[in-house]
């Protein structure tokens, strides 16, 4: 792990950061709110991602516009705008809206408030800690080794670039390699912020993103030895894995020496407390409870309506999972796991969930009997209602312990 040198920190005394420097990240970030926030657009069911039919013309609009010879480009392809859509939703500036069959995107009202008091500086260093601690994979559908991290990434490939340059082009197991290790996502994010350059080649038909070199920046060097060595120390990590989602700024303390213009960061509204009559469709497959929870109540109520319902004992462990506001998995776990947040201390109101919105709820940790819990909607209050109650079955509930009775026998 290399050390801060004193050219890095001449380097990061003198850098300016404004909409086109050190990278265009602040730009085309804006352009990506600028689109969410004009046509609150349909997204996709499962990660939400962009509509197909908005990807090309979105990126003619990014500052390096990628060519592609592919006939029907997902959003993975269009390297830079995956990224700042990573960025966008893994920042919270956005909130689901709509069924869970036709989601769309919006704007978070107060979060952009808050984004549009912050200067430059400001901005440019949320994004930065956003992408290093906040933007896991799978908010988008991508799937990482556990072993990775953005910045274990970051420092793994500065070290394969030579000073003169890394050539692509013409190096066909090069190309393939940056494909996986670090990923074209990292590479767009690298030069999104400025730390390296990249040359970009002429399509081919039938291929994405062609490459002909990439160049560190001392920008990026610099940058990296400052955060490297605290965003791998454990304490550090530990302090964030308590902390992480709550509030930004986690690396102000590192960079605002060199940086005094960071001092505010971005804040979100909490979501409020809902109460309400939670209308919630329980399924197993074909097999579907309709169940009535109150708002007010908890998760392990919810549970043992639900089990209720299936006719299923209560002697088994469970954990509830769902999609917070940043895209990532949260989970609920059972009282008797002593790993917070337990069911019996969140009421179903405290967790920000929309009709159409689905929780997994993992029964039986040894059977793994996975309910999909989706909330149907919210109707009023009723304040005689003191546990779940069942309102509909539609087909017989599976057998629990297949075999069982022969087995006793």
């Amino acid at each position: 792990m290399a050390e801060l040198t004193p050219e890095d920190q001449q380097i990061l005394c003198t850098q300016a950061i404004d909409e086109g420097e050190p990278g265009t990240v602040l730009r085309d970030f804006e352009t990506l709110l600028a689109f969410i926030g004009d046509n609150t657009p349909t997204v996709s069911p499962k990660h939400h991602l962009l509509p197909m039919g908005s990807l090309a013309p979105l990126n003619t609009q990014m500052t390096h516009p990628i060519q592609l010879g592919l006939k029907r480009p997902q959003q993975r392809a269009y390297a830079y705008l995956h990224a700042l859509y990573l960025l966008l939703r893994a920042t919270g500036l956005t909130s689901l809206t709509g069924d869970g069959n036709t989601p769309r995107l919006a704007l978070d009202d107060d979060g952009l408030a808050s984004w549009r008091g912050l200067n430059p500086t400001e901005r440019y260093f949320t994004l930065v800690e956003t992408w290093l601690l906040r933007a896991r994979s799978e908010i988008i559908g991508e799937h990482m080794s556990p072993f990775r991290s953005p910045i274990a990434d970051w420092d793994g490939f500065f070290r394969r670039i030579p000073t003169g340059g890394l050539r692509i082009a013409g190096d066909k197991r090069e190309a393939e390699r940056l494909v996986y290790v670090p990923g074209h996502l990292t590479m767009a994010m690298l030069d999104l912020f400025g730390f390296v350059t990249i040359q970009h080649g002429t399509p081919e038909a039938g291929q994405g993103w062609r490459i002909v070199e990439i160049r560190r920046r001392p920008w990026g060097d610099a940058l990296l030895h400052l955060v490297s060595e605290a965003l791998q120390s454990v304490d550090f990590l530990v302090r964030l894995d308590t902390e992480g989602e709550r509030e930004f700024g986690n690396l102000q303390a590192l960079i605002q020496p060199y940086f005094p213009a960071w001092q505010g960061n971005l804040r979100l509204s909490a979501h409020a407390f809902q109460d309400g009559t939670y209308l919630f469709n329980v399924s197993l497959g074909r097999v579907w409870r309709r169940i009535a929870v109150q708002g007010r109540h908890d998760f392990d109520k919810l549970s043992a309506g639900i089990l209720d319902a299936f006719a299923f004992d209560d002697d088994h462990l469970y954990t509830f999972s769902y999609p917070s506001r940043f895209g990532t998995l949260t989970s609920i776990h059972h009282p008797a796991l002593d790993e917070p947040p337990l069911s019996s201390e969140v009421r179903i109101g405290d967790v920000p969930l929309r009709p159409g919105a689905s929780i997994t709820y993992l029964y039986d940790f040894g059977d793994r009997w996975a309910f999909d819990v989706r909330l149907e909607r919210i109707d009023p209050v009723d304040r005689a209602m003191r546990k779940a109650r069942l309102l509909e079955s539609h087909g017989e509930a599976p057998v629990q312990y297949p075999g069982a009775d022969d087995w006793e026998a």
